[in-house]
Parts: C-alpha cells; sequence; structure tokens
C-alpha cells in the first residue's frame, strides 16, 4: 500500500520517462559512431518525449555523455533541462517534429550515402527496402548547416518519406523509435552502397513505381504481432 496519489506519482514518472530516453539516446548515439556512420562528433539524435525534445549537445563525444547530460529543450528550442548547449542542427530536429509524428531523429554523415548525395537528385530503386522509408529516398537540396534553409530543404525531401539523403552532407531519419531510425539509417547507408558498387561494374537494374507500392503496403504487416 501506498498514500501516494496519481498526481504525486506523475512527475516522478514523467522524469524516469525522461531518463530512460535519454539512456537509449546516447546508446543509440554512441551506435552511429561504432557503425561507422558517424566520425568524431559529427551527427545527432534526437527523441521526443511529450513537448520535449532530448537531443545530443554539440562538440561532445558520444562515449563522454553519462546520465547527468541529460538535455531537453521545447519545440521553439529553448531548454528545459541540462547545462550542455544542443547540437547545431537543432532547427532540422525540431523542424522535423513539428511537421510529422515523428519520436525519433537521426542524423548521420555515412560515407556511402554521403558520396550517392552528391551524385544524383533520387537515390534509384535498387533495392525494395527503399519502402520501408516510403518509397525511392530524395536527396535534399544543399545547404548550410545549422539553418532555416537546410531545414526547409529536407522538409520538401521528406515529403511522404521518413528518410532522406542531404546534398554533400549526410542523411536524415525519423520514426517511431529510435531503434526504428537508426535501423532504418543503416538500411539507408547499405543501399547507398550497393547503389556505389552496383554503378561502378556497370549500370544498375532499377525496380518499377509499382514493385516498391507493392511492398510498402507489405511491409505493413511485417514483424511479430505487437513488436
Amino acid at each position: 500500500m501506498t498514500d501516494e496519489t496519481p498526481e504525486a506519482a506523475g512527475p516522478r514518472d514523467a522524469d524516469a520517462e525522461l531518463r530512460e530516453t535519454w539512456d537509449e539516446l546516447v546508446r543509440t548515439a554512441r551506435r552511429t559512431a561504432e557503425e561507422g556512420l558517424v566520425v568524431g562528433t559529427s551527427g545527432n539524435v534526437s527523441a521526443r518525449v511529450g513537448d520535449l525534445v532530448l537531443v545530443t549537445p554539440t562538440g561532445v563525444p558520444y562515449d563522454r555523455l553519462g546520465p547527468d547530460d541529460l538535455l531537453a529543450v521545447d519545440l521553439d528550442g529553448g531548454i528545459r533541462a541540462g547545462r550542455l548547449r544542443p547540437t547545431s542542427e537543432l532547427p532540422l530536429h525540431l523542424a522535423v517534429y513539428r511537421a510529422t509524428d515523428a519520436r525519433a531523429v537521426v542524423h548521420t554523415h555515412a560515407p556511402h550515402a554521403t558520396a550517392v548525395s552528391t551524385l544524383v537528385a533520387e537515390l534509384p530503386a535498387v533495392h525494395y527496402m527503399c519502402a520501408a522509408l516510403g518509397g525511392p529516398v530524395r536527396v535534399a537540396e544543399y545547404a548550410t548547416y545549422g539553418t532555416g534553409d537546410l531545414a526547409r530543404a529536407v522538409l520538401t525531401a521528406l515529403r511522404d518519406r521518413t528518410g532522406c539523403l542531404m546534398r554533400n552532407h549526410g542523411t536524415l531519419v525519423h520514426a517511431s523509435t529510435l531503434r526504428r531510425a537508426f535501423d532504418d539509417t543503416a538500411q539507408l547507408e547499405w543501399m547507398c552502397r550497393v547503389w556505389l558498387l552496383a554503378s561502378a561494374a556497370g549500370t544498375p537494374a532499377v525496380l518499377p513505381p509499382q514493385e516498391i507500392d507493392c511492398v510498402v503496403e507489405r511491409l505493413r504487416g511485417y514483424g511479430q504481432p505487437g513488436a
């Protein structure tokens, strides 16, 4: 038995959710470095909890982040928790949260994806897994990092998609969970590598739009029930 009321338990529960999400966010950020999707302090990761956005700080190596470094901002960018400065790409993350139902965003400088971003306006559909991102992956027009121009370019490329390439820059993927955002980012990097390898050997075959539409529908029921 406890005398604690639901109202009294609420703030504690909210704080626990923030800390659990922060721990997962740090693990996700470290994975981007461990798997070669970023180098040094490049790239950034965020997650939305209610009206707050937890986000990696600028200029801090991910292996140095701990529980006491939790950093949260509101949807206008005002700092609500933490002592560190947020990533310089904060305007980009916030723009995605304001425009979509995303709960997590992963931005990387993945090498194969960045290479592809310099070559085409859209990643050709060389593999059906582009359907996991909503269809053929577009390339957002180049704009200086951390600017509103970049955020607007990325939102245009994300129309009806959950991921895009960023010209001469990298990748951005959003999803309902951090795990899904990371997995889709890794999948995007893999598809870019496949296209580069195939292009070096010849002219890759490309899947037709109707096949991608078919896979989009099939993926809706993929995996275990309730997973």
